[in-house]
């Protein structure tokens, strides 16, 4: 079958789970399926966990079309994200998470989670998670400016006019873990200001 131009085409194409997969693999693995632990080729089919194994021994060898996807941590089949992407992607004045969950027949924080990440995934072009290969991503925030209690009591006058964060700056940080002992960072500053 074409690829869906209405959205009851798609309900249809994408209620076969074995189309939702076929349609995941062919843009996940264009080249052949690959262990996403070792990056090992020769991997076999487990036809009815839907699931393949890599011959290498090491621990996660058993993986699925959903490991380091937006899809991933997820209960919902494939079938309701792919629907929900289809909406997402071809409604022309958005989509709510309201619309989303009485389409698929979800609640509507589920609709909320899964708009979500397909949001995230379109911005990056991409429905690997941010550490698409594999290596996991930490990210922080702080804000950086000093405890109000522990400054004199002119330069607390001075300096902090409200409470909270006002008088504070925003500074959001990732790292992302190539081996033990080396690592890619990027330290991002980020001053509020009010418009």
């Amino acid at each position: 079958m074409k690829k869906p131009r209405t959205l009851q085409q798609a309900i249809l194409h994408f209620g076969n789970p074995d189309n939702c997969l076929a349609f995941i693999v062919e843009r996940r693995w264009p080249n052949g399926v690959e262990c996403p632990t070792c990056g090992r080729d020769d991997v076999r089919f487990i036809s009815t966990r839907k699931m393949w194994e890599c011959k290498s021994q090491h621990p996660k060898k058993q993986f699925s079309a959903k490991i380091g996807t937006i899809f991933e941590d997820s209960a919902l089949p494939l079938s309701k994200w792919l629907i929900a992407m289809w909406m997402v992607a071809n409604c022309k004045n958005g989509i709510s998470s309201y619309e989303v969950g009485r389409a698929l027949g979800v609640t509507q924080k589920s609709a909320w989670f899964m708009l979500h990440r397909i949001r995230l995934a379109m911005q990056n072009r991409s429905f690997l998670k941010l550490g698409g290969d594999g290596t996991p991503v930490e990210v922080d925030e702080t804000f950086v400016g000093g405890a109000a209690r522990f400054m004199h009591a002119d330069k607390h006058r001075r300096r902090i006019t409200e409470t909270g964060t006002k008088d504070k700056t925003a500074t959001f940080s990732m790292v992302r873990r190539v081996s033990s002992n080396r690592s890619n960072s990027l330290f991002i500053r980020v001053t509020l200001t009010e418009v």
